[in-house]
């Protein structure tokens, strides 16, 4: 009640301050941007405070505090104050506006979920703008839904059909807690959570899966030491490597035949064979 208080005396307030004619507040910004004249700034932002409240109404749907709005709004104006060049012959409410907004926008975005969205200014566009452009398209005669409406409306706002759907969901509600529960029966209370399958390898997994990689390379390394110039080159450019050379690439690249190519590759993994099976028989497997 008190804050509904406050609020209702500020915009009297805002509402009940004069006018400025264009004389009057070019005279009050060259005070204020030359002598940092404070009067003359509380004068300036005191004419502009109906702007902020009628621009921070028109974002009174995203669900947060008008007051809040309206104080974001003001930070605005303030910015503006500080940023005006009266010499270019603008009027303040003109130059302010945007400052305003912009400072309304950034609160909204910062606040309105827990989640970050985009900040781009494309996804900005879309977030602001995707409720009034939906609401366009789904009326009339030539109404649209669904895919349709969301091509339309990604080509107005030059956004990905995919940006509009998932934006689109995230309007549709509210955050929902990972913690709050879905079920209660006689075995306990199960969370949300607890419905989430993950796909990925547990950590312990991950850890052992590094470990045993780490060490087949370097049983293979040592292994390929028993190999010839020649063979050695065959197995790298045939199997370590993603994109494995043909026999007839190779062929063509030493001087013989394809036939001749696979007769050393079975060679050289025959002694690869035989170098690993040496030093720990479970190591052959890892030649194929």
């Amino acid at each position: 009640m008190k804050s509904q208080s406050a609020r209702r005396t500020m915009i009297r307030a805002a509402m009940a301050a004069p006018y400025l004619q264009r004389e009057e507040e070019y005279d009050l910004a060259v005070r204020w941007k030359e002598q940092g004249d404070q009067e003359a700034l509380h004068k300036i932002t005191a004419a502009h405070m109906r702007l902020v409240i009628s621009m921070a109404s028109k974002f009174r749907h995203f669900g947060l505090a008008m007051s809040d709005l309206i104080q974001e709004g003001h930070v605005g104006l303030l910015e503006a104050a500080a940023r005006f060049e009266p010499e270019r012959e603008v009027r303040f409410s003109t130059y302010a506006t945007w400052w305003i907004r912009a400072s309304i926008q950034d609160y909204i975005l910062r606040n309105w979920s827990i989640v970050r969205g985009g900040t781009s200014s494309a996804q900005k566009a879309l977030f602001f703008n995707l409720r009034r452009l939906r609401a366009r398209l789904s009326q009339g005669s030539e109404s649209l839904s669904g895919t349709a409406m969301y091509r339309e409306i990604a080509t107005a706002l030059k956004v990905s059909e995919g940006d509009v759907a998932l934006m689109d969901s995230r309007l549709s509600g509210p955050d929902s807690s990972l913690n709050a529960p879905l079920m209660e029966d006689e075995s306990g209370s199960a969370d949300r959570q607890d419905f989430l399958v993950s796909d990925a390898p547990l950590p312990d997994e991950m850890v052992s899966t590094s470990i045993d990689d780490e060490r087949r390379v370097t049983w293979l390394n040592s292994a390929l030491n028993v190999l010839s110039e020649r063979e050695l080159k065959i197995i790298r450019e045939r199997r370590l490597q993603d994109d494995g050379a043909t026999l007839e690439a190779l062929g063509t690249k030493l001087g013989i035949s394809k036939e001749r190519v696979r007769q050393i590759e079975t060679r050289a993994l025959e002694k690869l064979r035989t170098a690993l099976l040496e030093t720990n028989g479970d190591r052959a497997a890892y030649v194929s």
